[in-house]
This record gives structure tokens, C-alpha cells and sequence, in this order.
């Protein structure tokens, strides 16, 4: 058995989540359901627009490959984190995260003078997440934040598609694969927003390289991909670039593939108050679910019902209690 069962490689942000409505949105010229890269003075302007707001989650670590990493570690099975946060008190509080949760990492050398990547996350009350992402010093994540050994030491690297967005970190996602395939590991990837497969595609389509084992999507993501408006037709391209995929599809469930079967997963109705880390969620369970050895259709299953619990609950994660006794729900261990 290899010491990790995935590495995970993304963006350190500390998230702020406020209840907004719809109106709000449209008074800050925010797009509804999209991450949006922003500097720290629009950050700034917005929060001055919602001061008198309930902060739900404030102050909680983020990021899309490190929530997902952290579900993987909650549900018990050993992952490493390859991020960057700076020396201020939000790296304090993500580096605080990641090892409560039995995270490794590559942050044991030092941090850099800057600031720690921000995610301002705006909640309607239809549940949906839209993010004002400043990256902060997680622009500059590079190929100096990987950790080969870890990467040959784990059954699965899981790369973050929002690393497209940065010049360095595209270089670091594409190194990452390079690794993983001459140490014979799994690569997985998330396409993480439609607006990635839309504007970085060229970036995407590096990150993907000859091809990759596991690619993780939302619908709009896979139907992005596809360049199309039928999801037959995505499917059928995203066999051409992953030997299996799992695409999400909110309310309505989820699809795997593992490269033979084509299974339909049905969703876990709740009442959903934030959708904020639902798809982290699905990512970190499921290949909690595969690397234990279950099959695609029993991991997605798993994995609707951990998300499912996200999203009728405020904030990225559960408490971390709520992981032993999800699993011990499902799986009776």
C-alpha cells in the first residue's frame, strides 16, 4: 500500500461566506455561480457593500484541492497537500487546518512574506455559491512547492483546475502529471469552474497532456468541454481524454464511468442552504471510497451522500466528527 492515497495540488484560500440576495449580486456586478479572480481592493469594495451581513463562515480554510484533500484525510485515508500560504495570520489559520485534519504538507520549510489567498463566497438562498477568489501568494505556487517523493508515494495525484489561472501554477500541474506518470501513480483532475474549461482552455488541455485516469466535473464543466449542448456528446469526449470521469449534476445525481460502465448515481434530497464545497466534497469521498477499493458505483453513491450533507450545511466542511460516523453510515465500519 502506497503511504498516501492522494496528493493533492491547489490553491490555499481562507474563506468568508455571507448571505446575500440575488439583488446584492446584481448591485456589485457579481456573476451568480461562477469564481471570478479579483484583486484585493474589489475585495474590499464588495465587503464594504455587505457590512451589516451574517458572516456564516468566517476565517475557514479553502480552496478546492484542499477541501477535497481534507475530506479524503477526515474519512481515513492519508493524503499531502502541495499549496502555498504566506507568514500572516490566515496562513496560520490554514496551516492549522490542514494538520488538524492529519493533512501533510510541503509548507514545513518556511513561508514566504505576503498574504494568504482570500475567497470572499456570496450565498443566495437558493443555495448557490458564487466566489470572488483573491489568490494572493497562491499565484505564485510553482514547481518548487512539489514534492516528488509524496507524489510517487501516493495511489492518486488530484490536480486543481483553477491552477490554470496562473502562469507558475499551470507549469506546477503540468510537472505534477509529468511525476505521477513516471512513478506509475493514478492523475486525476477537476475542471473546477466552467469559466476555466472556457478561458484557459489551452491551459487545460496541458494540464490533460496524452490523457489522464480520472477527470471529476460539474455538467456545465463537462458540457463546456464538449463544446455542446448535449451531454451524450460530452461524454463521449471526455472518454477520449480520461480512462473514467464522474460528472456531477447537482439535484439531479451524478454520472460514473470507469472506463467500462456508465452507471447513473441518484442524488441524496436535502434541503440545501450552500452550495459552497459540495463538489470538493464528491471529489474527496469518492476517491476515499476507490483507493479503499470500492467500484465507481458504490463510491459514487458514497460520495452524493457526503455531498449532500455539504450542502445542507453552511461552510466548505462538516465537523470533523461528522466524517467517522458518515463513513460508519455507509460503509458499517
Amino acid at each position: 500500500m502506497k503511504k498516501y492515497v492522494a496528493y493533492g495540488i491547489g490553491a490555499a484560500l481562507v474563506d468568508t461566506e455571507i448571505k446575500v440576495q440575488d439583488e446584492d449580486l446584481a448591485q456589485m456586478s457579481v456573476d451568480k455561480g461562477m469564481m471570478t479572480l479579483v484583486d484585493e481592493a474589489r475585495q474590499a469594495e464588495l465587503l464594504a457593500h455587505l457590512q451589516g451581513h451574517m458572516v456564516k463562515a468566517s476565517h475557514a480554510s479553502g480552496g478546492s484541492a484542499g477541501n477535497s484533500m481534507i475530506a479524503t484525510a477526515q474519512f481515513g485515508g492519508p493524503t499531502f497537500m502541495s499549496c502555498k500560504v504566506a507568514a500572516d495570520r490566515d496562513g496560520d489559520i490554514y496551516l492549522a487546518d490542514l494538520e488538524a485534519a492529519g493533512v501533510d504538507h510541503c509548507l514545513g520549510g518556511g513561508r514566504a512574506a505576503g498574504t494568504t489567498g482570500k475567497c470572499l463566497v456570496l450565498i443566495t438562498p437558493d443555495a448557490e455559491r458564487s466566489m470572488n477568489t483573491f489568490l494572493g501568494i497562491s499565484e505564485t505556487l510553482s514547481v518548487e512547492e512539489l514534492h516528488a517523493a509524496a507524489i510517487a508515494a501516493s495511489e492518486y495525484l488530484y490536480i486543481e483546475g483553477y491552477l490554470v489561472t496562473s502562469s507558475t501554477g499551470l507549469a506546477a500541474a503540468v510537472r505534477a502529471r509529468e511525476l505521477a506518470e513516471e512513478a506509475g501513480v493514478k492523475t486525476a483532475l477537476s475542471f473546477s469552474d466552467p469559466g476555466m474549461v472556457e478561458f484557459f482552455r489551452e491551459g487545460m488541455a496541458r494540464i490533460v497532456g496524452s490523457g489522464l485516469d480520472l477527470v471529476f466535473c460539474n455538467e456545465a464543466e463537462a458540457l463546456q468541454w464538449g463544446e455542446t449542448d448535449s451531454l451524450a456528446v460530452a461524454i463521449e469526449k471526455l472518454k477520449r481524454i480520461a480512462r473514467s470521469f464522474v460528472i456531477t449534476r447537482g439535484a439531479e445525481g451524478a454520472i460514473t464511468f470507469d472506463g467500462r460502465e456508465q452507471v447513473d448515481i441518484p442524488p441524496h434530497r436535502v434541503q440545501a442552504v450552500d452550495s459552497n464545497g459540495a463538489g470538493d466534497m464528491f471529489a474527496g469521498a469518492f476517491l476515499y471510497a476507490i483507493t479503499r477499493g470500492e467500484d465507481f458505483a458504490t463510491a459514487g453513491r458514497f460520495a452524493s451522500l457526503a455531498a449532500g450533507r455539504i450542502v445542507a450545511h453552511y461552510g466548505p466542511r462538516l465537523p470533523a466528527a461528522h466524517y467517522p460516523a458518515l463513513r460508519a453510515e455507509f460503509f458499517g465500519d
